[in-house]
C-alpha cells in the first residue's frame, strides 16, 4: 500500500487526546486535505468495521498506548520503543505463512490489508501488572489461518519476529536482553478462537513503530509479552514450539501465560494492577486483576481439566 506510512517521532508527541478520543470525528475531519497537511506525522488512516468484542471501559489514551511499552528489540525501558525505533522500516514488509499447512503462502502488507478490518476495544494486561484498554485494528488470526489451510497434525502455531539489529537498537550491542529473533506460539484452538486477532492498527491508524508495525498478534486474555510484534513468520507445527521468555527464565513465564490473579509471579503479585493514566494526586490505584483478563466467559472451557497452575 502506497499510503503506508508509520512515524518517526515518540507517539507522545503525534497527537493531542482529545482528537483521539473522538476519533470518528477525527477521522471525517482528516478527509480535506488541508487537515491532512496540518498532521504531517500522522500514520496513515485505516478503512475498518466495529468489532464484535468491546469494551465500555475507558479508554487509554493515544499518548500513553504509545509512549508506555515493552519491546525489548528497541530497548527495555518503557520509553525506549517510542524513542529508539525511529530508524525502523515497517515497508515493505512479509508474512511468510507454512510448514504444515495444504497451501504455504507469503502475505505482503497489500495482502494483509485486504482482510477485512474490524476495531476490538481489548482490556490488555502486562505480566508487570500494569494494564490499558486499546481500540485495536485488525482481523481474526483465523482468517489468515484458513487461506493455508492447515493440516491435521497441525497442534500449534509459532510465530517469529523480525531482526534487523541496524534498525533496532535493542538487538546489538553488549547487553541483549534475549536471544533473537524473538519467538511466541500459541495452541491452534487459542489461535483459531474469535478473540485472536493479527492487528495492524490502532486508534483507527496504522500501528506506530513502538507498537509493533506493521502487524503483530493481540491475545487479550493473555498477558502482554504473548502479542509478538513485527512478525514475519508464522508456522504451524505438531509441537510446543519455546517461546521467548520461557527459554529465558522458564520458572517465570510459562507456555499459555494466561492472565490469572491466582499464580503470581515469582517475585511480584498477580492479583491486582494498575491502569495507565489512571494516576492522581497519590499515584494510581490498583485495582483487583480478573481472571483471564475478564473475558472468562468466551475463553475458560479451552481450559477445561487442566490445572492452570502447573500449565502457567
Amino acid at each position: 500500500m502506497a499510503a503506508y506510512r508509520i512515524p518517526p517521532i515518540p507517539g507522545s508527541e503525534i497527537t493531542p487526546e482529545e482528537f483521539y478520543l473522538n476519533r470518528r470525528g477525527f477521522m471525517a475531519t482528516l478527509a480535506g486535505a488541508a487537515a491532512f497537511a496540518a498532521a504531517p506525522a500522522l500514520a496513515a488512516p485505516l478503512d475498518y468495521r466495529p468489532g464484535p468484542f468491546a469494551t465500555d471501559e475507558k479508554q487509554s489514551t493515544y499518548a500513553d498506548v504509545t509512549s508506555y511499552n515493552n519491546f525489548y528489540e528497541f530497548g527495555t525501558g518503557k520509553a525506549d520503543p517510542s524513542e529508539r525505533s525511529g530508524k525502523f522500516q515497517p515497508a515493505p514488509w512479509t508474512v511468510e505463512v507454512g510448514r504444515l499447512v495444504a497451501s504455504p503462502r507469503t502475505f505482503d502488507l497489500d495482502d494483509l490489508m485486504a482482510f477485512p478490518l474490524e476495531e476490538r476495544i481489548y482490556r490488555m494486561r502486562c505480566v508487570e501488572a500494569w494494564s490499558m484498554v486499546i481500540p485495536w485494528i485488525g482481523f481474526p488470526l483465523s482468517a489468515l489461518l484458513d487461506k493455508v489451510e492447515p493440516l491435521g497434525s497441525a497442534k500449534y502455531v509459532s510465530f517469529e519476529t523480525v531482526v534487523r539489529p541496524e534498525e533496532m537498537p535493542g538487538q546489538s550491542g553488549f547487553f541483549q536482553a534475549l536471544q533473537w529473533p524473538y519467538t511466541e506460539g500459541l495452541r491452534l484452538d487459542e489461535a483459531r478462537h474469535p478473540l485472536t486477532i493479527l492487528s495492524v492498527g490502532l486508534f483507527g491508524r496504522t500501528l506506530p513503530n513502538q507498537n509493533g508495525a506493521p502487524v503483530r498478534l493481540v491475545v487479550p486474555w493473555k498477558y502482554g509479552f504473548k502479542g509478538i510484534k513485527s512478525i514475519v513468520r508464522i508456522s504451524l507445527v505438531e509441537q510446543q514450539p519455546e517461546n521467548s521468555w520461557r527459554r529465558m527464565q522458564p520458572q517465570e513465564y510459562g507456555f499459555y501465560s494466561n492472565v490469572n490473579p491466582e499464580v503470581d509471579h515469582p517475585r511480584w503479585s498477580q492479583a491486582s494492577e494498575i491502569r495507565i493514566g489512571e494516576g492522581g494526586f497519590f499515584g494510581a490505584a490498583r485495582r483487583p486483576t480478573l481472571m483471564f483478563n475478564g473475558y472468562a466467559d468466551e475463553v475458560a472451557g479451552l481450559y477445561d481439566g487442566m490445572d492452570l497452575r502447573s500449565y502457567y
